[in-house]
């Protein structure tokens, strides 16, 4: 087990699974720019580390993510301008490292995900919610406009309609509606979201980490590709992972009728 406190968040690796937890529960887990590059350290981590074959993220006490730090923005005075864009910026290396990685990302919403938190949870692979976790963008109401990926994964996954819906009117979303519009993929009860999510991880965490990676890569790049396109990289993409020894070993155990045991090489 390796065990890591950054400033601002919670880091600990165990049997291959990565667990991240938001550690500012005093100011509702709210993004300031020390907390977006602790982010972007830990999912670089993630990324170098070969031994990371899942990742969790959660949030410390009754919130997961409540957005952007608006007392600290404030603060800045006449630099808020720029400390908004470096902290915005940094947060974006962040969730597109987490986003491109190989290893599967697991969102374990615990309590309200409001603007950069309701991105950062779209952003994730799979995403878990406790039947007390609420969502909602929150940013015009701030008088802001989204960040944190929300204007490319939200309309993706609610459509075009519903994403203007929820980014101008503010709508809370419970856990069962966010489940029937397709933001999270399962809700629980709130004492049994990290136990699933931790399952989860550890089942993740025993698989094909390159094949997950590349059909990650996959899905996301054909939502903008034509057919053809789509058809060529999923050829490369096939024949790349018939090279790797858990393609091999996948093969082999599928034949022999076992377990296959992946290595991620």
């Amino acid at each position: 087990m390796t065990t890591r406190n950054y400033g601002t968040i919670l880091f600990d690796l165990t049997d291959g699974v990565a667990e991240i937890t938001l550690n500012r529960p005093e100011a509702a887990n709210a993004l300031t720019l020390e907390m977006a590059t602790d982010l972007e350290h830990a999912a670089l981590r993630c990324d170098a580390d070969a031994t990371v074959r899942a990742v969790i993220v959660t949030g410390a006490g009754r919130f997961f993510f409540a957005g952007g730090d608006l007392k600290d923005f404030a603060a800045q005075g006449d630099h808020m301008p720029r400390y908004l864009k470096q902290a915005a910026s940094t947060f974006h290396l962040a969730i597109s490292r987490f986003n491109r990685m190989d290893a599967p990302v697991i969102m374990a919403v615990n309590g309200m995900a409001a603007g950069a938190g309701f991105s950062f949870a779209l952003s994730g692979d799979l995403c878990l919610a406790a039947e007390s976790a609420r969502f909602t963008m929150a940013y015009t109401r701030a008088g802001l406009t989204p960040d944190g990926s929300s204007s490319y994964f939200l309309p993706r996954t609610v459509g075009l309609r519903r994403a203007k819906e929820l980014t101008l009117t503010n709508r809370m979303l419970t856990a069962r509606e966010a489940l029937d519009w397709g933001i999270v993929n399962r809700v629980l009860p709130d004492a049994e979201l990290m136990p699933a999510a931790r399952t989860l991880a550890a089942e993740l965490a025993q698989g094909p980490t390159l094949a997950f990676g590349a059909t990650k890569r996959l899905l996301d790049d054909g939502l903008n590709s034509t057919l053809e396109t789509a058809m060529e990289d999923e050829s490369h993409a096939i024949a790349a992972m018939a090279k790797t020894a858990d393609g091999r070993e996948g093969i082999q155990a599928f034949i022999q009728k076992r377990a296959p045991a992946f290595k991620r090489q």
